[in-house]
């Protein structure tokens, strides 16, 4: 399980890094075209967007990873130890079942998108992958774009991901390695490290 845990994080990790370097050369050389060159690249917007929803989707699951979500515990921390694991398990789970309901619907929705062979508005691939590369491996593409369930295809993928996460949470809780889900109190942590400083 720690072996998995470490693959999917560097998973992670490597993607939320490449999309964010993705974003910011994408939007500076459109600035750079835009006001320099006078042009630019029709479809960047929708990419920078694309890249972003990724973006988000990867860092859900590393948030829970790394405990960076916040929360609101105030009556929960007033509870007996035991009731508070107990409390802090069952939110934990109750992400595992957020993400299969919406993976349901976001498998749903990828098939309907890919029945009806729907694509990206803005965004198309190059002629040399729409007509060489595509037709060698079975996609049927229109007009060279991006198919909007290859585009969205992230649902699935970032929906498992938090599953994951989630479940390892609720497991690290019962195990007593962790003490809940969400990010602990900044405020308090810095009051403490601090209290010496002044």
């Amino acid at each position: 399980m720690e072996r998995l845990s470490r693959i999917v994080t560097k998973f992670e990790e490597t993607v939320i890094a490449l999309l964010m370097a993705g974003m910011v050369l994408l939007t500076f050389s459109q600035v750079i075209a835009r006001y320099v060159f006078n042009t630019g690249w029709g479809a960047a917007l929708e990419a920078t967007t694309l890249m972003y929803a990724w973006m988000i989707l990867f860092g859900m699951s590393y948030g829970v990873k790394i405990g960076a979500h916040l929360g609101v515990d105030a009556i929960v921390a007033l509870l007996p130890k035991r009731l508070f694991r107990i409390v802090a398990v069952f939110g934990a789970l109750t992400g595992v079942l957020y993400a299969l309901m919406l993976l349901d619907g976001s498998i749903t929705y990828l098939s309907k998108l890919h029945k009806f062979s729907l694509g990206m508005q803005d965004l198309r691939f190059p002629d040399w992958f729409a007509n060489g590369v595509a037709p060698a491996i079975g996609w049927e593409i229109f007009d060279n774009e991006v198919p909007r369930w290859f585009a969205f295809s992230i649902l699935p993928i970032g929906l498992v991901l938090f599953a994951f996460r989630c479940l390892q949470a609720a497991w690290q809780i019962i195990t007593g390695d962790r003490r809940m889900m969400i990010a602990s109190h900044e405020a308090e942590d810095l009051v403490a490290e601090n209290k010496d400083a002044v």
